[in-house]
């Protein structure tokens, strides 16, 4: 079977793109699926984290930069489909970015990180317009909000309250603000070490599995 695409898209960058793709790539291959990161950010993210794992240990899935591929991107990624059973691809932080609208065009599911910000709620609404305009050539695109770095504040409730009125479902997972997520930047791994912030993991990719059944 061909391979399922997860992008993961925003409009303004720090909302946790690589954070998201590089742990749900971590754990889907921890679960014994063939997994393709495609780096098509120029910041190339996703390339350094797994490039900081050590050669004993190397990152559990490939990563490839695609970001030179621009409105091409999604071409690219079909010649891939079939050796894969899961690929997940890190866009640049821009709704307007061709190479965000390309990945957007065969992707299966599309992710949306989001911190508990006002500029991160407003920046929802670019994302969203794209979100819309893919699916009417792809109506197969689901789409999820995700909560990122969230914290037991009023301002993170208000916020979160604020964005069920847009027109993109929330995941019911949420991921909270704990080191464990930039240690397995800093090292090239998984989640390691931390039972909360691998128990949201793992939330998460069951999440997505169920998804894309």
């Amino acid at each position: 079977m061909a391979a399922k695409i997860i992008s993961m898209a925003q409009q303004k960058g720090g909302a946790g793109k690589t954070t998201v793709t590089m742990t749900l790539a971590a754990e889907l291959a921890k679960r014994g699926h063939r997994v393709l990161v495609v780096d098509a950010d120029p910041q190339a993210s996703s390339i350094r984290w797994a490039a900081a794992a050590s050669d004993e240990e190397p990152f559990p899935a490939t990563v490839i930069g695609l970001a030179q591929a621009g409105q091409a991107v999604h071409r690219e990624i079909r010649r891939h489909v079939d050796n894969y059973d899961r690929i997940l691809i890190d866009c640049p932080p821009s709704a307007d970015s061709t190479v965000a609208h390309s990945a957007l065009l065969i992707s299966d599911l599309v992710l949306v990180p989001t911190v508990p910000s006002p500029l991160d709620m407003r920046a929802g609404v670019g994302i969203r317009q794209a979100i819309e305009a893919a699916q009417t050539v792809n109506e197969e695109l689901q789409a999820r909000i995700v909560h990122n770095m969230v914290v037991n504040t009023k301002l993170a409730r208000d916020v979160q309250e604020i964005q069920a009125q847009y027109n993109i479902q929330q995941a019911e997972t949420k991921l909270a603000n704990r080191n464990a997520y930039r240690l397995a930047a800093l090292y090239g791994t998984g989640i390691e070490g931390d039972a909360k912030a691998d128990a949201e993991v793992k939330k998460l990719a069951n999440e997505v599995e169920g998804i894309l059944k």
